[in-house]
Parts: structure tokens; C-alpha cells; sequence
């Protein structure tokens, strides 16, 4: 073997090793808030929670029942998107929720900016809490997060929802998402001063409502797919401090069950994310071939098997926090080549989707290129 052959041989486990000894561990799940449940009562005045809901009549009454749990004097302002079933119906019924009637969506607006854009004018309060109608909050979350926000001196901090995991196919895919999320969004780094990288999970964002208008939220983010990352960079860029965690207490009440419903949501702004660049899109293609096909290739020859041994263990080493974080089995990693690979599959999908003239596709609205 060659010296050029060697070094290509080697790329995948540099790859893998390098990842584990990156300093700012992207792997690593220590970004992370947990509810309090021994909190108690707390005054949460202060706070306005604006929800865009559209056709969430499944979940509503859950997300709704769950903050207030979190303690008193919270205002909550559900903005109704234009929705066809019982959604505002059922929010009105709980007390102390004001229900908007959502107007007309404008060209070149995203569906939830937009509803956050008619909610913010229903804010009084210092602090604005942007949660989503299908997140719903374990008592003490609430109040842990606002406790971290000013112990940390942030003026915006979101986390990252517990989705559901109640199919083979959520089991394989979702907790892939949250790692994939944190190796394009390395937490440490974004939560640092640094500007290079600003990330958000846009299901639970608590920010100084002053840095939402400073930061031109939410008309000069209007057409933004990534919404979420979209407004922490802003944010960002302002001069306020952001932090991005994990939580098991934030927990996504939205079913998936199916591939098919997993690549609906991947699909949506997987192309988006590479800024609908097909270059991009093939230098993704080459990395994934390289760092998840290649070290099966390395097995077959003994000269190069012990590096494909190293990469493939350096890879599963990689994924088992996420794993233990959410209580999985932690022989779930040596599944996630072939999660990889159908996650490769969906970027594909989206690209597709934007060359057909589909920029997006999500509650039953199509945003064209």
C-alpha cells in the first residue's frame, strides 16, 4: 500500500478520533437543564408566553395544562394560525389564556413568524417565553430555566425538546436528529462569546423581550425556514448572550411513529440548512460515504481492518451519551450507519423537492422557491 493509499485509508478514524477529541465536544451532552420539581410556587409575572397554533387541537390542552403548572401570574397568549379544527376553542376554555385570532398570512412570511410577529404586540412583560403548541413543560421547568438565565446572565436561552420515541423507526432516527443537530451546532460553541456559530431550538426560547425588538424580531427574520437558529444569530449580532441546551423536561407531545413522518420534517429545511447549495450538497454526500461507508470497506483487506475497527468504534463511542442521556439501549449505535444513511437520503429528498420548485412543505402550506 501506498503512502497516498495509507493516508486515505486513515481519513475515516481521523475523522471519528478527531471528534471525540475535539475541546468543544460536540458529542457531549452536558448542555443541559432538567425541571425542578421541588421549586414550589413560583411568580412568573414577569413572563408572556406566545404560542402559534395551528390545527393543534390534539395537543393544545396538554401544552396549556403543563404551563400552568409551572407557577403563577404567568400571561399566556395562544395565536390561533388561521387553524380548520377545535384549537381555539380548546384554549379559550383554559383560564388566563387570551386567544388571537391569527390574520391572513402575507406573501413572503413564514406560517409561525408570522403568528409570533401578531402575538408580540401582546407583550408587556420583560421576559417573553416563544414555545411551541405541541411542547408541553414538566412542572419546575419553567422556573429552573429562568433561574439558569439569570444566574448565567443570558438574555436568550433555549432547549432542545424530548421528542417521543415510540416506534422502531423514532427510536433509530430521533435521537440521530438531536446528535446531528449538535455536531452542525456544537452547544460549547455557541454558547460561547464567539460569533462563528449561533444555534436555538425554536419549540422553547425564553428571551428579554427588548433583545426581540432589538434584534428586529420577528419581520426581519419573515421568510426564514430555520427560524429558530435564524433568530439566535440576530439575537446574537445584537450583543446579547445566547445559550442552547438539552432537557428531558421539555418534552415534544408531536407523534412521528414512521419514516415517512420523520423525512416529512427532516425534508422541510434539510436543503435549506446547506443554503440550497448543490456543491455543498455533494461535498455532504462525500463526507457521509467517507465517514460512515468507508470503514466497512476497511474490514475486508487486513492491512487496513484495524482502521476501520477504530473508526467504526470511535463512531459508536461518539453516540452513546445521546443514547444514555435518553435512557436507550446503548446498542442502538451500531445502527447508526444505517441511520446516517437514511438521514442522507432525506437531504437528497429536500434537494429535490427545491429544484421541483418546493422551498418548503409544513402544516398543510407550501412555500415556494
Amino acid at each position: 500500500m501506498s503512502v497516498l493509499e495509507w493516508v486515505a485509508a486513515s481519513l475515516p478514524a481521523l475523522m471519528w478520533v478527531g471528534l471525540l477529541l475535539a475541546p468543544w465536544r460536540p458529542w457531549s451532552t452536558r448542555e443541559r437543564i432538567e425541571a425542578d420539581p421541588q421549586a414550589g410556587s413560583v411568580d412568573l409575572s414577569e413572563i408572556t408566553v406566545l404560542i402559534p397554533a395551528r390545527n393543534e387541537a390534539d395537543v393544545i390542552s396538554h401544552t396549556l395544562t403543563g404551563l400552568q403548572a409551572q407557577g403563577g401570574g404567568l400571561q399566556i397568549v395562544v395565536i390561533d394560525d388561521q387553524s380548520t379544527d377545535d384549537t381555539a376553542k380548546i384554549a379559550a376554555s383554559f383560564p388566563n389564556v387570551r386567544v388571537i385570532s391569527g390574520q391572513p398570512l402575507p406573501q413572503g412570511w413564514a406560517g409561525k413568524l408570522w403568528a409570533l410577529e401578531q402575538g408580540k404586540a401582546h407583550v408587556q412583560t420583560p421576559i417573553t417565553l416563544l414555545l411551541d403548541a405541541d411542547i408541553q413543560l414538566q412542572p419546575g421547568l419553567l422556573a429552573a430555566l429562568l433561574t439558569h438565565k439569570r444566574r448565567d446572565n443570558r438574555q436568550f436561552v433555549s432547549l432542545m425538546a424530548d421528542l417521543r420515541r415510540t416506534s422502531f423507526w423514532d427510536r433509530l432516527l430521533l435521537p440521530a436528529f438531536v446528535y446531528y443537530f449538535k455536531l452542525i451546532y456544537p452547544f460549547a460553541i455557541s454558547n460561547s462569546r464567539s460569533k462563528l456559530i449561533a444555534a436555538a431550538a425554536g419549540g422553547c426560547i425564553l428571551v428579554d423581550t427588548e433583545a426581540l425588538h432589538r434584534a428586529g424580531a420577528f419581520a426581519s427574520l419573515r421568510n426564514a425556514l430555520i427560524d429558530d437558529c435564524t433568530l439566535a444569530r440576530q439575537v446574537k449580532n445584537a450583543g446579547y448572550r445566547t445559550w442552547l441546551g438539552l432537557s428531558r423536561g421539555v418534552v415534544s407531545l408531536r407523534p412521528y411513529g414512521s419514516v415517512r413522518s420523520i423525512h416529512d420534517m427532516v425534508a422541510r429545511s434539510a436543503f435549506t440548512q446547506l443554503g440550497y447549495s448543490t456543491p455543498l450538497l455533494l461535498l455532504v454526500t462525500a463526507l457521509f460515504v467517507l465517514a460512515y461507508g468507508v470503514p466497512f470497506l476497511l474490514l475486508s483487506s487486513p492491512i487496513t481492518s484495524r482502521l476501520g475497527v477504530l473508526a467504526l468504534v470511535a463512531m459508536m463511542l461518539s453516540y452513546l451519551p445521546m443514547l444514555r442521556y435518553y435512557g436507550m439501549r446503548l446498542a442502538w449505535a451500531l445502527l447508526l450507519p444505517f441511520a446516517a444513511a437514511l438521514y442522507l437520503g432525506m437531504t437528497w429528498s429536500s434537494a429535490i423537492r427545491y429544484w421541483r420548485g418546493v422551498r418548503s412543505r409544513w402544516k398543510d402550506r407550501v412555500y415556494s422557491t
